[in-house]
């Protein structure tokens, strides 16, 4: 007889903004960002917000579910590292140009940070380094 798991991800909450939506789950965030938006660092303290909400007094992981296109402004991961219980900060892509702009979005975060073409092996990854910080 074939046991399957019957234990299903529940999305805590989600937050439908102006830039996206974020949905936030029991130690993690999914963000997935309007196609042709721009991240900025006020949009960011947005995010920022959320996850004060839900992770204040404990440590949580972070993936940005890059299904559009769209801008960042690097200089937001300067205020990003700060945020002390963020463990993990995951990106999803399969587009050649999102990881072209990992590698100098990475040199702004200084901080576990790892890029990803299946959503799944990013989840993992996320939900190891949160159990082990």
């Amino acid at each position: 007889m074939k046991i399957e798991n019957t234990k299903k991800t529940l999305i805590v909450r989600e937050y439908h903004l102006d830039i996206g939506v974020v949905q936030v789950y029991d130690n993690y965030m999914v963000s997935t960002i309007n196609e042709g938006a721009t991240m900025t660092l006020e949009r960011a303290y947005q995010i920022v917000g959320i996850a004060e909400i839900h992770f204040r007094d404990r440590d949580f992981g972070f993936i940005s579910l890059r299904l559009n296109s769209y801008a960042i402004d690097p200089t937001i991961y300067n205020y990003i590292r700060e945020i002390e219980n963020l463990k993990a900060f995951a990106i999803v892509s399969v587009k050649e140009i999102d990881m072209h702009n990992f590698n100098i979005e990475k040199l702004f975060y200084k901080k576990p940070m790892k890029f990803f073409i299946k959503y799944k092996n990013a989840l993992t990854w996320v939900k190891r380094r949160v159990k082990n910080s």
